[in-house]
C-alpha cells in the first residue's frame, strides 16, 4: 500500500498548535503554584512519565504567554534520551504548561489522529530522520524547524485509526508488564523494610559497623578511560547498571590485556556488588556466576565479608540508603552528584545477625526469579512491537 510522503509540517498546516513549551527559569517557578510544569523526564517513549514536580503561578504563566496543554496533545522531547521520544497528554488535575525542549503538537483531528502520530514519531523511520537532524556535540538536540521537515507517509485518517488500535494494544500489554516489575520492585523494598526496618532510623538497634570493617576489598576503578576493541573482555559502565540488576543493551568490549590491567586492584568475582558513584550515584547489581567483568570508570567494586554479610542485603540496603532522596542525609559534606570512595568505607551499616540477611536473600531470590520471567516475555513484546511499527508505517500492516 502506498501513501503520499509529505514533511510533517506539511501534515501538520491545520494543526491548532505546532510550537514549542516554554521558557521558564527557577526565578520563575513557585513550589505552591497553581500551575504545573511537565519536565522532559515526564516524557516517555510512547509512555507519559507523570514524574516531575514543578510548578508555577497562574500569574507567571500569563505573563510568560505560555502554551496550556489539553488533554490529548501530542508531547516530544527535542532532547535525550531518546531524542525526539513522543507521547500523549493524558491530561492533568492543575492547568499545565512545559518547558521549552518539548513540542507541543494539537493536530486537527479531521486530517491526523494524534496517537497514530505519536506511533509515527516513535518509529524506527522516523527516528533515523532525527538523527540524522541532531544538531550539538554534548548536549544533542533537535530544533522544531528541523522536526518539521521529517518526511512521514500519510495514510487516510481512517487507517490512522486502525493502525494506531494495533499498536495501542500492543503497547498495552508491554505497560501491563513494566507495571508489574514495578510492583515487583516495591515489594523488594517493603519486604526489606520489613525485615530490618528504615536503616537510616535503625529502629531495631542492629549494632552498626563501618563498611570497610565489614567487607573484605573495597576497590575503586582505574581513573581513566578504557581503549574499547569490537569484542573481547567485557568491560562495565555506569550504563550497564540498574537498581539491582544490569542492563546488557549497550555493552563494551577491551582486549584480555586491557581486562587484567583493569582489575589489578582487584578482580571481580561472583558475589562482589558493583557500585556507581557518580551520574546516576548508588545504583549497584551483584556479580553472577559466570561473569568475567572488569570496570570502566566512575564504578566500585565491593566484596562483603561473607562470614557476618549477606550481598543481598548489602545490594538492597545501598540501593535503599544512596537513592537521590536520602543521599544528602547519610554523605554530609557531598553537595555534587558524587560519591567518593572514602565517604564510602565510612558508611555506617546495620548489620542484623547473618542467618536473617540469608533468609532475606532466599525470599528476594524468588521475586528476583518473577521479575526475570516479566523481562523475558517485555523483551519479546518489545521485538512484537518493533515489528507491527515497522510493518505499520511501511503500509505492509
Amino acid at each position: 500500500m502506498t501513501w503520499p510522503v509529505v514533511p510533517l509540517e506539511n501534515a501538520l498546516n491545520s494543526a491548532l498548535v505546532f510550537v514549542d513549551g516554554d521558557w521558564v527559569e527557577s526565578k520563575d517557578q513557585d513550589p505552591d503554584g497553581d500551575v504545573r510544569l511537565i519536565q522532559l523526564a515526564d516524557i516517555g517513549d510512547g509512555y507519559y512519565v507523570n514524574k516531575s514536580n514543578r510548578f508555577l503561578t497562574s500569574d507567571a504563566a500569563r505573563r510568560l504567554k505560555c502554551t496550556f496543554l489539553e488533554t490529548g496533545d501530542l508531547l516530544i522531547a527535542r532532547m535525550p534520551d531518546p531524542l525526539g521520544r513522543a507521547c500523549i497528554f493524558p491530561g492533568d488535575s492543575k492547568r499545565t504548561v512545559t518547558v521549552v525542549d518539548v513540542c507541543i503538537i494539537r493536530p486537527d483531528s479531521n486530517t491526523v489522529h494524534p496517537p497514530w502520530l505519536m506511533h509515527c514519531i516513535n518509529s524506527p523511520q522516523s527516528r533515523n530522520q532525527i538523527d540524522e537532524y541532531t544538531t550539538g556535540t554534548t548536549r544533542q538536540r533537535i530544533s522544531r524547524g528541523n522536526l518539521a521537515k521529517i518526511k512521514i507517509a500519510l495514510p487516510p485518517l481512517e487507517e490512522q485509526r486502525r493502525i494506531a488500535a494495533i499498536l495501542d494494544q500492543a503497547e498495552t500489554l508491554r505497560t501491563q508488564r513494566r507495571t508489574a516489575l514495578a510492583l515487583l520492585d516495591g515489594l523488594t523494598q517493603s519486604l526489606f523494610l520489613d525485615m530490618f526496618g528504615d536503616p537510616v532510623v535503625n529502629p531495631k538497634g542492629w549494632e552498626k559497623h563501618a563498611l570497610q570493617t565489614i567487607c573484605e576489598a573495597i576497590n575503586d576503578c582505574p581513573h581513566s578511560t578504557p581503549e574499547w576493541t569490537e569484542s573481547g573482555m567485557v568491560c562495565l559502565r555506569t550504563s550497564n547498571l540498574t537498581a539491582g540488576d544490569w542492563d546488557w543493551r549497550d555493552t563494551r568490549y577491551v582486549s584480555e590485556d586491557t581486562f587484567h590491567e583493569r582489575s589489578k586492584r582487584g578482580y571481580l568475582r561472583p558475589g562482589d556488588i558493583v557500585l556507581s558513584r557518580e551520574g546516576t550515584v548508588g545504583i549497584a547489581a551483584i556479580v553472577q556466576t559466570g561473569m568475567a567483568l572488569c570496570m570502566g570508570q566512575r564504578l566500585v567494586q565491593l566484596r562483603p565479608d561473607a562470614e557476618v554479610l549477606a550481598p543481598g542485603y548489602l545490594l538492597r540496603h545501598l540501593l535503599y540508603v544512596l537513592s537521590p532522596s536520602r543521599i544528602s542525609q547519610l554523605m554530609v559534606g557531598s553537595t555534587s552528584q558524587h560519591l567518593n570512595v572514602k565517604e564510602l568505607r565510612a558508611l555506617q551499616i546495620p548489620l542484623p545477625p547473618l542467618p536473617l540477611q540469608q533468609t532475606f536473600a532466599t525470599r528476594i531470590a524468588c521475586i528476583e526469579a518473577l521479575k526475570a520471567s516479566h523481562r523475558h516475555a517485555l523483551t519479546a513484546l518489545d521485538a512484537l512491537f518493533a515489528s507491527l511499527q515497522q510493518r505499520a508505517f511501511a503500509g505492509q500492516l
